[in-house]
């Protein structure tokens, strides 16, 4: 199998079809996660939008696979505790009823039971809650995780069970055999500039935002499947929240939930939906989504966030499957179930849903691979199957909790030289150990790769970030063997793209 793509899609699938016995090649156009996989609201969860829509179905799969990430990747997936303010009357008990189905529905997987909260009590899991008019409010509990970590140790997961997966390879073409029907791919190695031609039983489209453009490869008048959706985060210091416990606001004016969430010591805040015509790696945000999750937020929090407190804005963009017979709808009330569709070339195109769900997804699209290329039936094995890096006490390495059991490798790698732990930046817990090790061991390629995705400096602070780039591009020229001009080159292309990160 080749599967097109290294996001959450393109990956679950590469360790489904491995884990399976497989032969599979994954190719990646930029870095794993570069699109939406790397940009989401860091949440495992099973949807409570979702629930009052009715789509009872999606909530109950999303519940399931929480719980399965937890099992398999506790490292990197935990609880957190939601709170749902109320001020009218009527919200304690609508949302308490609303949380108690949520409960019910997760069954076995569930991560904590939803209880309705006194004033006080509201105010003691969320301090800077907004009290003027509070009567109370709801917890639940969710999940919460580092997006690009675990892709990253979903690559490495892959690549155990014999999958190759290489990043900055795009394909440039779909092959066919006499009968029209897709044999294999053409894809250039971007670094060394050669291309090359590998075949295959059956070609997987998982290019998430990008899919459509695969799909004209082999149908050049393939109408769009996507309808590209954008929505915003905004990062402050931990300050704003000063909370272990989220909040969570169900219904804003643009149809959304807004979240605000502690991650990695900050405060994160989104997210917006906003319809837009195509889309980009680096799409950028409007002007209005930003005033709209300041003055929401302001709503909320005692101390109302302002521009100036913008440490980080990232946009990333939803790959929502579109209606082919309705139009003008809101993007919210776009379906998040996921789509496989196989054209006449035979290309399978995976399309649609959500980072909690993505190994269901990936099952869902090797059972239809193996159907349509007729290789042998081999039962999916993913639903116990731990990912790289587990481990249950993970907490115990303090900043390198997130590398689960490669924190002990990133450790060993300092043994000669303890300042290679040190943070190098006050405002940031990264180290040089880190560096060296992303490089050796996680493929990470540029001074972007290190701290927007095998780190998340970029996306937690994102001016720290372009201070921390000269050292972070030091670094990697050495494990690299590359020399000043590469770092120049570097570091002139990580401005460039931090400056989208910056709130000017």
């Amino acid at each position: 199998m080749i599967v097109i793509g290294g996001g959450a899609t393109g990956v679950g699938v590469a360790i489904d079809a491995a884990s399976r016995g497989f032969d599979v090649l994954l190719l990646e156009a930029r870095d794993f996660g570069k699109g939406t996989s790397s940009r989401s609201t860091k949440l495992i969860h099973g949807g409570v939008r979702y629930l009052e829509q009715g789509n009872i179905s999606l909530v109950m799969e999303a519940l399931k696979e929480r719980g399965l990430l937890r099992q398999n990747a506790p490292h990197l997936v935990h609880d957190l505790a939601f709170i749902v303010p109320n001020y009218s009357w009527w919200e304690a008990p609508f949302y308490g009823i609303g949380m108690k189905v949520y409960d019910l529905l997760a069954g076995k997987y569930g991560f904590g039971r939803s209880r309705i909260l006194s004033s006080q009590e509201t105010i003691e899991k969320l301090p800077n809650i907004q009290t003027e008019g509070l009567r109370g409010g709801v917890v639940y509990y969710d999940g919460q995780f580092d997006d690009t970590r675990l892709l990253i140790h979903m690559a490495a997961t892959a690549a155990e069970h014999g999958a190759t997966l290489l990043n900055y390879a795009p394909a440039l073409e779909i092959t066919a055999d006499e009968a029209g029907f897709a044999d294999g791919v053409t894809f250039r190695d971007d670094e060394a500039g050669n291309s090359y031609t590998a075949k295959a039983r059956v070609v997987i489209n998982a290019a998430g935002i990008f899919a459509d453009h695969i799909r004209r490869m082999t149908d050049t008048e393939a109408k769009k499947m996507i309808a590209p959706s954008q929505g915003i985060h905004l990062v402050f210091e931990r300050s704003f929240l000063r909370a272990d416990a989220a909040l969570m606001v169900p219904h804003t004016s643009d149809g959304r939930v807004l979240f605000a969430i502690p991650w990695h010591d900050h405060t994160l805040v989104g997210t917006t939906d906003t319809p837009i015509q195509e889309p980009s790696y680096e799409p950028l945000p409007f002007e209005e989504e930003i005033d709209f999750i300041l003055s929401t937020a302001a709503q909320f929090l005692s101390r109302p966030p302002a521009r100036k407190d913008i440490l980080s804005i990232y946009v990333g963009i939803r790959p929502l499957v579109k209606a082919q017979d309705e139009s003008g709808q809101k993007t919210s009330a776009l379906s998040r179930d996921h789509t496989i569709h196989i054209d006449s070339a035979g290309l399978l195109t995976i399309v649609g849903g959500k980072w909690t769900t993505y190994r269901n997804m990936a099952e869902d699209c090797v059972n239809h691979a193996i159907t349509l290329a007729n290789l042998p039936d081999s039962p999916c094995v993913t639903r116990n199957l731990k990912l790289h890096g587990y481990h249950e006490s993970a907490e115990d390495f303090g900043p390198l909790s997130f590398y689960g059991s490669d924190a002990v490798a990133v450790q060993a790698i300092a043994s000669s030289d303890p300042r290679l732990l040190e943070p190098l930046h006050p405002q940031l817990t990264y180290c040089a150990a880190e560096v060296i090790w992303a490089v050796r061991s996680e493929m990470a390629r540029t001074v972007e790769d290190m701290l927007a995705r095998r780190t998340r400096a970029l996306f937690l602070n994102a001016q720290a970030a372009i201070d921390l780039a000269p050292q972070v591009a030091a670094i990697m020229a050495q494990e690299l063997g590359q020399d000043a001009t590469w770092i120049e080159n570097q570091l002139n292309e990580f401005r460039a793209t931090a400056t989208n990160y910056l709130v000017h």
